[in-house]
């Protein structure tokens, strides 16, 4: 069975929300419809987003470090949004794992926003419908475009490749790969909802602040670096 994810590499994200712009954009004009944004400039804002980007500051000087952590629907292989959908709204597709929402039977109840324990979902204000990343379902297939074209507006807008996208069932697949080599985890697996989208994890940074082998720290920040050892987030999915 094929299973559509996204890997995303936490070591050269760059936290720019480039992923995040371009998410906003295409589903405004694509088959998602117009993605509300109500009071933007208020003291109490309100919109609508596919994909956010949160920021965590992890470690001690000097092995203190900034990580940008981008995070949207995981389109999990047993999502628990889909069973609790009243009108079935929420569904599951069969052909490439997407978790979508069809609109037309939406009725914004919220009862798959309580169930997913990523906070993945979010309420248009406006239409009143509940939505959600499609993996840009609308585009993916779309063979109007070129076929370099054919992925999530957030992959290809990334400037630094930190987004990857394919089958993770694919054993030759770029993201099954990419898992495999690098120990790529899944977001709070205790919940047993199998996350298809998948985390690089965070390599730790040296003392003089970078992530590469730069010679420059002692014996003592050696064993430090041992210490702290590779920052796996998958306790810091907050809900939003």
């Amino acid at each position: 069975m094929t299973q559509m994810a996204l890997v995303i590499d936490l070591n050269v994200c760059v936290g720019c929300h480039a992923c995040v712009t371009s998410c906003k954009e295409w589903n405004t004009s694509g088959e998602a419809g117009s993605l509300a944004d109500q009071r933007p400039y208020d003291a109490d804002p309100s919109g609508t987003f596919f994909n956010r980007v949160q920021t965590y500051e992890a470690g001690e000087f000097p092995l203190a470090d900034t990580i940008h952590f981008p995070k949207s629907c995981l389109h999990c292989e047993d999502p628990p949004c889909v069973p609790v959908c009243p009108t079935g709204a929420s569904y599951k597709r069969k052909e490439d794992g997407l978790v979508l929402v069809d609109f037309d039977k939406c009725i914004g109840c919220k009862y798959c926003a309580w169930a997913c324990p990523y906070g993945a979902r979010e309420l248009d204000e406006e239409r009143k419908e509940m939505t959600k990343c499609t993996l840009c379902a609308d585009r993916i297939y779309n063979e109007a475009l070129p076929e370099r074209d054919r992925k999530p507006a957030c992959v290809l807008a990334c400037p630094t490749s930190a987004r990857l996208f394919g089958d993770i069932h694919d054993p030759e697949s770029v993201v099954s790969k990419a898992i495999e080599e690098r120990g790529g985890y899944q977001l709070m697996p205790e919940w047993e909802t199998k996350p298809a989208n998948h985390y690089l994890p965070r390599r730790p940074v040296n003392a003089c602040g970078s992530g590469g082998s730069c010679g420059c720290h002692s014996q003592e920040n050696t064993e430090a670096l041992e210490a702290h050892g590779d920052l796996n987030l998958a306790s810091m999915a907050v809900r939003v």
